[in-house]
């Protein structure tokens, strides 16, 4: 009788197999992910500038980053930002959401057009959005002017730039929470609401007994992916005001990208990196830990 390879010696073939398989992807994370995460710590305990030999000086860029005062100013910048961004663009998409989660003629249709925005480059939109600002001959002033309003010069004001900045953003973002909106409106037992009415409930209870609590998973996952990406803003910024004026709009990466790519202070930016990370990292942890006080299902 032929003899057949135990099930543990094919077991073993077929894990090799998956292994190889799996090696040029793993060469590649290791080389782009793995490896920039430990190099660029290591560089924020250096002074390293590209036109010499590093340095090291332990956590001296961290503590210099504690006494830097226009740094302190970019994080003040980056929280204005994000308490700006996340709450009109979570409540803005909540609320569209549910005109479209309506039968309509065209819906789908509308559907699309409010996820065009998200798929359209940042850079070209800011751009958009930097000729609709401009003072004098800009399409947003000049509607103002219709009624009787002067507008402000939004980008080159410092108490104007920054909600420019957070207005843009929302337009461009709100239609990706829209999209999770309507998948979690979707989901909602129709059987829910019908029980409601029969004891009475009105358009306003069901929606606050039955809908709010039934997509907050949903928005839970919105609010973690909003706070991250609203800490990582740089291109709205960098295209529309390059930070200014006078620092009134410049945020972590930005302030990050100016010591790395402009300064050539390597180090230093790495240092800001770790701390932006940090920050995120820590932040996340709370949203998750904290989840159970406002998420249905969570316990």
């Amino acid at each position: 009788m032929p003899r057949f390879p135990s099930l543990s010696r094919l077991r073993w073939e077929e894990a090799r197999w998956a292994y190889l398989f799996l090696l040029p992807n793993l060469a590649l994370f290791m080389i782009f992910t793995i490896y920039p995460v430990f190099a660029s710590f290591y560089y924020s305990l250096n002074n390293w500038t590209l036109h010499g030999p590093m340095e090291f000086v332990g956590l001296a860029n961290y503590q210099n980053l504690a006494a830097d005062p226009i740094f302190r100013e970019v994080m003040g910048n980056t929280f204005y930002y994000t308490a700006g961004v996340i709450p009109l663009q979570t409540a803005l998409a909540l609320l569209i959401a549910l005109g479209l989660n309506q039968k309509v003629r065209f819906m789908t249709g509308y559907r699309a057009l409010y996820f065009v925005p998200v798929v359209t480059s940042m850079v070209a939109v800011s751009f958009v959005w930097q000729w609709m600002y401009q003072p004098q001959y800009g399409v947003i002033n000049s509607l103002l002017k219709v009624v009787g309003i002067e507008g402000p010069n939004w980008l080159f004001s410092r108490t104007w730039a920054m909600p420019s900045v957070i207005l843009m953003s929302i337009w461009k973002n709100v239609g990706y929470s829209i999209v999770l909106y309507l998948a979690a409106l979707q989901g909602v037992p129709e059987s829910f609401y019908e029980s409601a009415k029969i004891d009475g409930a009105n358009a306003w209870q069901r929606f606050w007994r039955i809908t709010l609590p039934m997509i907050s998973p949903t928005t839970f996952f919105i609010i973690v992916l909003s706070v991250i990406g609203s800490f990582q803003a740089f291109d709205q910024i960098y295209v529309l005001t390059q930070g200014g004026p006078a620092r009134a709009t410049s945020v972590l990466v930005h302030y990050l990208y100016q010591n790395g790519f402009q300064w050539f202070n390597m180090g230093y930016a790495a240092a800001i990196a770790y701390v932006l990370f940090a920050l995120l990292f820590i932040l996340t942890i709370l949203q998750w830990t904290y989840r159970a006080r406002w998420v249905f299902g969570e316990e």
